[in-house]
């Protein structure tokens, strides 16, 4: 690391702090040279997806996108924003640990239905309608009879 005074390279850390639980490393550093002091920031170089669509096309991953594709099929569904954002966080994760730099379009679809599965299944059903494409009330009965029941909770 070079001292941004000197240029020297030689500097000793004296304090390092994590931050954003633990998403990026805050380093006080002293130059031994100059003896000036500084701070540097170490963070994770995220890897960009790029996915593959369907018709060969490739556009960098972007969560946003997934984001107003989920909230269209939770409209009006009792979930959060929090659960929102852990469910694209999991699917973000998941598709890093692919460690694959390039990612099917239709990896994701299946990510985003595994998660709606367990979050709300009306959400699930609109999503798969549209993802699967559905081509009669047939493809819909099926799907929804692939859903596991609900437990009756008693409120009924």
């Amino acid at each position: 690391m070079r001292c941004p005074y000197c240029r020297a390279r030689d500097a000793r850390v004296i304090d390092s702090r994590e931050l954003n639980d633990g998403e990026a490393i805050r380093r006080r550093r002293e130059c031994m040279e100059c003896h000036q002091r500084f701070t540097t920031y170490e963070r994770i170089e995220a890897v960009a997806l790029v996915v593959v669509k369907k018709d060969g096309r490739r556009e960098e991953f972007n969560p946003d996108k997934l984001r107003n594709k989920l909230r269209v099929a939770l409209t009006k569904r009792p979930v959060g924003e929090k659960e929102l954002d852990k469910l694209i966080s999991d699917i973000e994760a998941k598709l890093m640990a692919l460690g694959m730099r390039e990612v099917p379009s239709d990896k994701i679809g299946e990510l985003a239905l595994l998660g709606l599965k367990d979050l709300d299944h009306v959400a699930y059903i609109r999503f798969a309608s549209v993802y699967r494409e559905f081509a009669d009330l047939d493809d819909l009965k099926r799907e929804v009879e692939g859903l596991a029941p609900i437990p009756d909770d008693g409120t009924s």
